[in-house]
């Protein structure tokens, strides 16, 4: 039931302008799904929703970026972890290997981190190279990669 009812709040908040939690029971009514205050604040909390500044002028209930970014960013390290085979330093580059068509995905990890000391990275079917600023910022960045790795 809480996975669905969150669910139909998602759909709810994407497709109107939801400013208060009276309005959003109300929404939920008009779908089938009856609830209390208490519980859908619950559920705001749980979900980490947040009230941002719509077109209108008015707050709204929305998803937050920082939870998309975050969640995101925990998937890329998972696939990070499950695809990386090996990883070495060679001047200011970082080269990884990974398994067969992985190496984009281990990229964009990477990339996701916003390491101001990369300046570009290119993947091919399963090694990914990354030019960083100097050979110091290359080992700073294979040291972090090692304790991702081991975690």
């Amino acid at each position: 039931m809480k996975p669905g009812r969150q669910n139909l709040i998602l759909e709810i908040i994407n497709e109107q302008d939801i400013e208060t939690q009276h309005q959003l029971l109300k929404a939920l009514a008009e779908r089938g799904i009856k609830s209390t205050q208490a519980t859908l604040s619950r559920d705001i909390k749980d979900m980490r929703l947040i009230k941002q500044m719509g077109a209108n002028g008015h707050y709204r209930y929305a998803v937050s970026t920082e939870q998309i970014n975050d969640e995101l960013a925990q998937k890329l390290r998972t696939i990070f972890r499950e695809s990386v085979t090996s990883f070495d330093v060679a001047q200011n580059l970082l080269i990884i290997k990974t398994l067969p068509s992985l190496a984009p995905a281990a990229c964009s990890a990477i990339e996701a981190m916003k390491d101001p000391a990369l300046v570009g990275a290119l993947a091919g079917h399963d090694t990914a190279f990354l030019a960083l600023k100097d050979t110091q910022a290359a080992e700073k960045l294979r040291r972090e990669i090692e304790s991702i790795l081991s975690h």
